[in-house]
C-alpha cells in the first residue's frame, strides 16, 4: 500500500503528465494559427521582386492579386487608367462599385494570424485592384496582425497606410511600414532584412506570447520533460528564457 507521500508524488506526476499534455495540444493550436499571408499586386514588377525576396526569407503563403479585366495599360496617357480608378475609390470609398473588379480569390483568413500586404503606390494612394482585395477581405483581417510593405517612386506612403487602415479598421498594424523606392529594389533583401527584425517578426509568429514575470510563494517548478529546477522557489529569476510548468497553481509561464 502507498503511503501518503508516495501517494501525493504519484499524483503530482500525473497532475504533470496531465499539464504537459494540455500545454501539448495548446501550442499546437496556437502554432497552426500563427501562419502567414502575403498579398500584393504588382505592374511594374517591383513588388513581385520585393515578394519573391520576402519568400526566401520566412513562410508564408501568397495571394497575387490581379485585374478582372486584362491587358490594361496602366502607363497610357500618363496613367489615366489607375488615375480614373483611384478618383473613383476617393469619391466613393464605401460603395463596391467604386473599386476595380479583380480575378476571384479564394482564401481562408482564419488560417492566419499575420497578413504582411505588398502594395504599390498610385498617386498618393494604395494601388487600386489591391484595395479592391482589401475591401472584400478587411473585415475578415480584424484583429490579425497587419505588415505594410509599399514600393513607389518618390511619394510618402502615409496615404498608403492610411488606406490599408480604412480598409482594415480593425487589423493590428504592426511599426514601421516599410518603405522601398523603386530605385532601392535591388537592396530589397537587407531592407527586408531590417525591417523583419524592427516589427520583432520571429516572435510574433511563435505562438506564444510573453507573458510578464511574476513572483510566487514555494512553488517548484519542471522543465517540460518532467526535471525538477526549483523547490519551494520564491522567484523564477534565476531561471533561463523558455516555458515551465509550476506545481500548485499549474500555471505556464513564458520568460
Amino acid at each position: 500500500m502507498l503511503n501518503n507521500k508516495n501517494k501525493s508524488d504519484s499524483k503530482n506526476l500525473t497532475d504533470m503528465k496531465k499539464t504537459i499534455f494540455a500545454i501539448a495540444l495548446m501550442l499546437f493550436a496556437v502554432s497552426a494559427q500563427a501562419k502567414t499571408l502575403i498579398v500584393y499586386y504588382s505592374y511594374t514588377n517591383n513588388v513581385e521582386r520585393i515578394v519573391n525576396e520576402l519568400r526566401s526569407q520566412i513562410e508564408a503563403d501568397v495571394v497575387e492579386v490581379e485585374p478582372a479585366e486584362k491587358g490594361l495599360d496602366y502607363a497610357a496617357n500618363n496613367y489615366a487608367v489607375g488615375s480614373a480608378q483611384i478618383a473613383a475609390i476617393r469619391n466613393n470609398p464605401n460603395e463596391a462599385a467604386s473599386y476595380p473588379a479583380i480575378d476571384p480569390v479564394n482564401v481562408d483568413m482564419s488560417q492566419y494570424s499575420t497578413v504582411i500586404i505588398g502594395a504599390p503606390l498610385w498617386w498618393s494612394n494604395m494601388a487600386a485592384p489591391l484595395q479592391s482585395f482589401l475591401f472584400q477581405y478587411g473585415k475578415e483581417m480584424s484583429g490579425k496582425n497587419i505588415g505594410l510593405i509599399v514600393s513607389s517612386a518618390s511619394s510618402g506612403i502615409s496615404g498608403v497606410e492610411s488606406d490599408a487602415k480604412r480598409l482594415i479598421p480593425d487589423g493590428n498594424f504592426l511599426s514601421p511600414s516599410l518603405w522601398i523606392r523603386s530605385a532601392q529594389t535591388s537592396n530589397a533583401k537587407a531592407l527586408l532584412q531590417n525591417w523583419l527584425q524592427a516589427i520583432d517578426y520571429n516572435n510574433l509568429i511563435s505562438g506564444i506570447e510573453n507573458i510578464e514575470q511574476d513572483i510566487y510563494r514555494s512553488i517548484t517548478v519542471y522543465s517540460l520533460s518532467g526535471a525538477r529546477l526549483l523547490a519551494d522557489a520564491e522567484s523564477t529569476a534565476s531561471l533561463p528564457a523558455g516555458l515551465y510548468i509550476i506545481n500548485g497553481k499549474k500555471r505556464l509561464i513564458s520568460k
